[in-house]
């Protein structure tokens, strides 16, 4: 059996930062990811999911201290779908994806034109050089 996410997207907004009772850091961020569907029309259109990201330890920290609302990712992990209760006792299914490798392809604000490239993130932090782009094709 397979369960292998790839996504690349833009952060939706800040990643949030907790720690469990353990003390072991989580992260949550929603990533826009583009798609394109053919309406009934036979016209392309392109719409944008809203994917909610959970990244855990040392990656959960990368994440939170080096990436921010508009920013281009790659990340890849598993789906895991959970159940819970909401405020009013009623069960949801909420679907994530827990991320193992998220990889930074564009440069912070505050760094563009410097030295060093797009980084990767995975438990042990490798930095390498991933594209570059212009930066008037950012929506954000």
């Amino acid at each position: 059996m397979l369960n292998r996410v790839i996504l690349i997207g833009r952060l939706a907004q800040d990643p949030e930062l907790r720690y469990t009772p353990n003390g072991v850091p989580v992260a949550t961020f929603t990533l826009a990811v583009g798609r394109q569907y053919t309406n009934r029309q036979g016209e392309r259109v392109e719409a944008t999911d809203f994917i909610d990201i959970v990244v855990w330890q040392k990656l959960a920290e990368t994440c939170t201290n080096h990436l921010g609302k508009g920013r281009l990712v790659a990340v890849e992990g598993r789906l895991q779908v959970r159940s819970y209760d909401d405020s009013q006792g009623i069960r949801r299914k909420a679907a994530e994806v827990v991320a193992n490798d998220v990889r930074f392809l564009d440069w912070p604000k505050e760094a563009r034109g410097s030295s060093t490239g797009g980084s990767k993130t995975t438990e042990g932090e490798n930095f390498a050089s991933e594209i570059s782009f212009n930066e008037d094709e950012i929506p954000f």
